[in-house]
């Protein structure tokens, strides 16, 4: 499957990606933290692919959620903006 689809990261997101790899950085060995990267990698590719492959937001039914971890979720709009966050952080936000 081909999409046209593309990924347009909020400054949010970045901020959020920011700091999650400056927290995993100073708590994770390198490894961990380049796996961590591919993984996101992997579950961006997947949403590019397939923008429906993931479940609606119970929060927000204009956001669908890909679980990267426990401690971390992928929120999106079909329209390409994409929102990351950490379990530390309150789904208050997403409404």
């Amino acid at each position: 499957m081909d999409s046209n689809y593309k990924i347009f990261w909020t400054d949010e997101a970045i901020r959020n990606l920011e700091s999650i790899l400056e927290y995993l950085t100073n708590r994770w060995t390198q490894r961990e933290v380049d796996n961590f990267k591919k993984k996101l990698g992997k579950q961006i590719s997947l949403i590019e692919l397939n923008p429906k492959l993931f479940p609606r937001s119970e929060y927000n039914q204009r956001l669908r959620k890909a679980v990267l971890s426990k401690q971390t979720t992928i929120y999106y709009k079909i329209s390409g903006l994409v929102y990351l966050f950490t379990s530390r952080q309150s789904n208050e936000r997403l409404k």
